[in-house]
């Protein structure tokens, strides 16, 4: 608010103060008209920013118009053991054993020209906050011509050793609440802070590794691969089931798998293995080895910084590289049976087992074996937030036995959030569309603000189809 405004304020306190009325009145005039010039100020700035392509500020005047408020709440940093304690939480899925050695191979055959590196580099946001090196992406973004050929012969340099420089490996860890009420260290998310130039190396690597990797790989794996997404995922799920439910006597069992930090499991020796039965030169899987061992980590809330940590298990979320070899870490994770599908996006994974006259015997069977295929590559299940969903539309209700994970009976529910859709054992809509309208109903409280504030139809139309008819 303008510094008139405020001065028109304390007159207009002053003024209610004293019991001048006559002073009360004018003052009361003069604030409202200094408010309604204000507000008209900041109306015509977000209009010129949106006339002007800067979204980035338009949508913080509109968030600002709103009220709009994040829910997380910030991390208190008044506990000086907090940090501590937290890193020793991200990491304890670490084995405390001596870091796996390969025997040396060729050199590897891949190698970045500076083309590749300076396109990269052109690429990067220059918003990301920095890593533990300190240089920021609007560096690279800026310089890239200058330093293209510099960092062509580090990464160049790296592959052909298959060694990753260790100040390229360094990460901080930023504790994000999951939720606005922390009760337990599992309710921060940890959140990776890299350097920028590992993450641009991590990029160029990427793209290689997925140009050459089969076609026919984990066809039921919707994640990190080309022209799939969620909606994919989610089809594939309802039309198994609802192919299977129009034959007799039928029914669908559908299990909803919830693993504990799933990227920090990963081991990378037997990463490696399952990289060099894709086909990927064994040099390539020793740079991958050396990439997610010895990496040192801290946590850092507010001003406190923990002791360093050196971890040789998992993979930092926030790597460009995590998701992909994460997927390549379960990509044998298959159904054995015919009558079964495990569909995965990502860390989500869902066992569909396809029951025909109450024969459950391949359904229980493909648990059993997820179940020890996690103890094998160290996976952890967190069967607290395992459900299951059974769906069956035959006219006589029957018991359903329980399935059990480690002894541990898995809840049953009626409804389930999978992959951002509300799916119910009736496979109706309802549930999904009554979220959807109660979600659009709370946006339309926001529109009503900014027609209120007075902004021009083409804005507010441009907020609805962004916010409201997106969803």
């Amino acid at each position: 608010m303008p510094r008139v405004c405020k001065a028109r304020t304390t007159a207009f306190n002053q003024g209610k103060a004293t019991g001048n009325m006559t002073e009360y009145k004018q003052c009361s005039y003069s604030l409202r008209k200094a408010i309604k010039q204000a507000k008209r100020q900041y109306r015509d700035k977000v209009e010129s920013q949106f006339n002007g392509s800067d979204t980035r500020g338009m949508w913080q005047g509109l968030q600002s118009i709103t009220d709009y408020k994040k829910k997380t709440s910030p991390v208190a940093d008044h506990d000086v053991l907090l940090p501590d304690k937290l890193n020793n939480f991200f990491a304890r899925f670490e084995d405390n054993t001596v870091p796996p050695t390969r025997p040396a191979t060729k050199t590897c055959g891949l190698s970045f020209t500076a083309a590749n590196v300076r396109k990269t580099f052109k690429c990067v946001n220059p918003r990301k906050a920095a890593g533990p090196d300190g240089i920021p992406g609007r560096v690279l973004r800026a310089c890239a011509d200058q330093l293209a050929g510099v960092f062509t012969d580090i990464f160049n340099q790296s592959l052909s050793q298959s060694a990753v420089p260790t100040c390229f490996k360094r990460a901080t860890i930023v504790p994000v609440p999951k939720k606005a009420k922390v009760t337990e260290l599992n309710d921060y998310h940890p959140v990776a802070l890299t350097s920028v130039i590992m993450k641009c190396f991590e990029r160029l690597v990427k793209d290689h590794i997925t140009s050459i990797l089969p076609d026919t790989l984990d066809p039921l794996q919707f994640a990190y691969r080309p022209n799939r997404s969620t909606d994919d995922a989610i089809a594939i799920t309802l039309h198994t089931a609802l192919t299977h439910l129009d034959k007799r006597n039928t029914y669908v069992r559908m299990l909803f798998i919830d693993y504990s930090s799933a990227f920090n499991t990963i081991v990378p020796s037997k990463l490696v293995i399952k990289l060099e039965t894709l086909g990927l030169d064994p040099a390539l899987c020793n740079w991958v080895l050396d990439f997610l061992t010895g990496r040192p980590q801290v946590v850092r809330v507010g001003n406190n910084i923990s002791t360093p940590l050196i971890l040789n298990t998992g993979a930092p979320q926030g790597c460009v590289l995590s998701p992909l070899l994460y997927s390549l870490f379960t990509h044998d994770c298959v159904a054995k049976h015919a009558s079964n599908s495990i569909i995965k996006f990502a860390d989500d994974t869902t066992v569909v087992g396809l029951i025909t006259n109450n024969d459950e015997t391949a359904y229980r069977e493909e648990v059993r074996a997820l179940g020890v295929w996690c103890q094998e590559n160290n996976l952890s299940l967190n069967v607290n937030k395992t459900k299951e969903m059974i769906v069956d539309f035959r006219k006589q209700e029957r018991e359903h036995p329980p399935i059990h994970i480690e002894g541990t009976v898995v809840e049953k529910v009626e409804s389930f959030k999978f992959l951002g859709v509300h799916i119910t054992d009736k496979l109706n809509w309802s549930t999904h569309t009554d979220s959807v309208v109660k979600k659009a109903q709370q946006r339309l409280f926001n529109l009503r603000r900014l027609k209120k504030f007075g902004l021009s139809p083409k804005s507010l139309t441009n907020f609805y189809r962004c916010t409201i008819e997106s969803i």
